[in-house]
């Protein structure tokens, strides 16, 4: 028979006793009665109980408060069965010490038959594994953690399993996730143990800046500051210890504190701080994930460059304004500041973004505080006005137009600037958000084009030509970026062997609701909405492209000629863009020519000029377009690197009628022939005004008379049938 420590052994025994009495492992005897029978020294430093208060219990006295109803249940089934779950086996297993530590144990169980009356004896050898156990855990517990920030779970969900955990590392014990806010006070995302009371103490807490600098460099100081006014008012405080951490994020700025607060009275291990260290960057990760979805939630609103809601939030913010009763009704304004592209291109986009952000500040400091401002792109703004009407909206129209009047210095340079608004209203303009938004755009259009610094409410009879502007400038838009525009070819005659010269790559546009848009409505609008560049790149491309099949099919067009607009020229990039075309064509400089009004043209700034230059320089023909029609000096033409003139139209439709259109039209022969470039005429429609311009000496004729503008599948067959042009 066994006996307990207390006792005598006998002589056959000692040697065994004092072996297990000194095992490094904790060794626990159970007789058949589940009472104790042997507690070790090793047994008693890991339950920190003597053997005298265990020997003669039951061994449930040793197990956890929660597992000790059914603990003998399980070693009865064990003795009555003999199906053997644990013996032989080794296992884990946590247990609180007497002051209420936490420890946890590797523990293996045998058994053995005794005695003459053969009686069943358990013998479990205990290891203590607290510290690997907890390296473990919180390794898992940093996986858990991860895992989660990967998915959708919320934050506070993530906080609480973190906190909770915590707990269950540490029993008997609360864990709080703190955040310090940036008006340095705590704010609780987890801690569903603390007592109001002790939320309503945290929440006080204000850090001072010699408390960030503390935390930041000693994060273990957590514990004064969220333990210090406990320690005040001992007698009614809940919890006996405290455990904590500051958390820092990557750039070490205090984001937050972890802290432990512990009901056990006594402590004989520093672990509890230990696994408040291991949370640490889990709590780092979850409240910086918390700031990143903030931000992401707020660039979801709000314009990054401004601070103003976005597009987005204002086009939300309306519909549910809209959807309100409609006797709630609202004014909204679009403000578009005046020539912003031209500051834009003198002082850079940085200082262009400085102007919008100064404007920002002076639009929301002239806004009362349930007025509604936004930027929706660019430089255009936008308020809603609750309640207001018309009197209310040209009011503060007018008073943001004076506001604006103060200068702005921007890179120390004084600027004036000026605000196009326009105005509608809700529901006499409209019951859809963006009818209304529309309106608004559209009234504002209406004012830059007529008077800027000015505000406007459409009319009824503005509406219809500046809403037909609007859907075409946005169709054309769409059409750029699907293809839908095509390019045309009109043929030129040589007079002199009335052969083909060239021909002249013409846009055209069939919308598949609206129908055939032609170039006269379509072009100026491309020009307001600053489409023209990407048609004029497109037309460019696709001529180059064009010419170079003609040649594969056995038709020889010596010449296209490609409009482009003025805003072209002052891309600095124009050449090389154009160099990059012929080359990927493999197409001679000298088979491209562009065309240029003569108002564009006679602008002559440096940029213009060197473009103009620099495009001669490598072979590419230059046209004056629509010459006659400005205003130009022959000084100024006679500087300009060009290879042929056209003469509009409008002269040669009035050769019958009108001598003074032959006499310009000779005049402007003569100069050509004078500057030594070619000369073409447009328009020619019938034989008379082709006896004129031949007799005139004019170098090439255009017109419906040789072809109308075709599609570039016709040009061969037109070729072939054409009728042969004598003087």
């Amino acid at each position: 028979m066994l006996v307990s420590k207390s006792s005598t052994p006998s002589i056959d025994t000692t040697l065994y006793f004092d072996m297990l009495e000194q095992a490094a492992d904790g060794v626990v005897i159970i007789d058949p009665l589940n009472h104790v029978v042997f507690f070790n020294t090793a047994a008693e430093q890991l339950w920190g109980c003597s053997a005298a208060d265990v020997i003669g219990k039951n061994v449930n006295c040793l197990v956890p408060l929660e597992q000790r109803a059914q603990h003998d249940g399980y070693i009865n089934h064990n003795r009555n069965t003999g199906v053997n779950r644990i013996v032989g086996t080794s296992r884990e297993v946590v247990f609180t010490r007497t002051n209420g530590d936490y420890v946890a144990a590797e523990m293996s169980i045998s058994t053995a038959i005794i005695g003459p009356d053969k009686q069943r004896y358990y013998m479990a050898f205990l290891k203590g594994v607290t510290e690997d156990s907890h390296r473990r855990k919180i390794l898992d517990l940093q996986n858990r953690v991860f895992h989660e920030l990967s998915g959708e779970s919320p934050e506070q969900d993530i906080a609480d399993m973190l906190c909770s955990e915590a707990e269950q590392l540490v029993p008997n014990s609360v864990a709080a996730l703190l955040l310090v806010t940036p008006e340095h006070n705590l704010e609780i995302l987890s801690g569903e143990g603390l007592s109001r009371r002790k939320i309503a103490m945290l929440m006080r807490i204000t850090l001072t800046d010699a408390d960030i600098t503390a935390l930041a460099q000693s994060p273990t100081e957590a514990r004064d500051i969220v333990w210090s006014a406990d320690a005040d008012n001992a007698q009614e405080n809940e919890f006996l210890d405290c455990w904590a951490s500051a958390i820092c994020n990557g750039a070490g700025e205090l984001i937050g504190i972890f802290a432990l607060y512990s009901r056990n009275r006594d402590k004989i291990t520093n672990w509890p701080q230990k696994i408040v260290a291991g949370c640490v960057p889990s709590c780092a990760a979850i409240i910086e994930r918390g700031k990143t979805r903030q931000q992401l939630s707020r660039l979801d609103r709000y314009d990054a460059l401004t601070g103003l809601l976005n597009r987005t939030a204002v086009t939300t913010i309306l519909k549910d304004m809209t959807l309100q009763a409609k006797d709630a009704p609202f004014a909204l304004l679009v403000l578009d500041v005046d020539l912003f592209q031209d500051i834009n291109n003198l002082m850079g986009y940085d200082k262009g973004d400085a102007l919008l952000q100064t404007m920002a500040q002076r639009l929301t400091a002239q806004c009362r505080s349930n007025f509604i401002t936004g930027r929706l792109g660019g430089d255009d703004f936008v308020v809603i006005i609750p309640n207001g009407d018309h009197d209310i909206a040209n009011a503060f129209a007018d008073s943001l137009t004076v506001a604006m009047r103060d200068p702005v210095i921007i890179n120390n340079q004084e600027l004036i600037i000026s605000l196009s608004i326009g105005i509608s209203l809700y529901p006499d303009d409209g019951m859809e958000v963006e009818h209304i938004l529309n309106r608004a755009e559209m009234a504002m259009l209406e004012a830059k084009k007529t008077a800027r610094k000015s505000f406007r409410l459409l009319g009824s009879i503005a509406n219809d030509d500046v809403r037909a502007r609007v859907i075409i400038g946005s169709a054309l838009r769409k059409a750029i970026q699907d293809s839908e525009l095509e390019l045309f070819y009109q043929p030129q005659i040589s007079i002199k062997n009335n052969l083909l010269y060239g021909v002249e790559a013409l846009s055209r546009w069939h919308h598949p609701t609206l129908g055939t848009i032609p170039p006269s409505r379509f072009i100026p609008i491309a020009e307001e909405t600053a489409q023209i560049e990407a048609i004029g790149l497109w037309s460019l491309e696709k001529a180059c492209a064009q010419i170079v099949e003609w040649d594969a099919m056995g038709l020889h067009v010596p010449i296209v000629s490609v409009n482009l607009s003025a805003a072209h020229f002052s891309n600095p990039s124009l050449t090389e863009q154009i160099v990059n075309m012929l080359t990927r064509h493999q197409l001679a400089a000298n088979r491209l020519t562009i065309e240029i009004t003569e108002g564009g043209m006679m602008q002559q700034n440096t940029e213009t000029m060197s473009t103009l230059m620099a495009l001669r320089e490598i072979g590419v023909g230059l046209s004056l377009d629509d010459f006659g029609t400005g205003f130009s000096s022959l000084s100024r033409i006679s500087h300009l690197p060009l290879t042929e003139i056209k003469i509009d139209r409008s002269f040669i439709i009035n050769f019958e009628k009108d001598v003074s259109s032959l006499i310009v039209t000779e005049a402007a022969i003569n100069i050509g022939k004078r500057l030594g470039v070619h000369v073409v005429t447009e328009g020619v429609e019938d034989t008379f005004q082709e006896a004129r311009l031949r007799t005139m000496g004019c170098d090439v004729m255009q017109g419906y008379l040789f072809a109308r503008p075709m599609p570039p599948g016709d040009l061969l067959h037109w070729v072939q049938t054409k009728p042969t042009f004598t003087p």
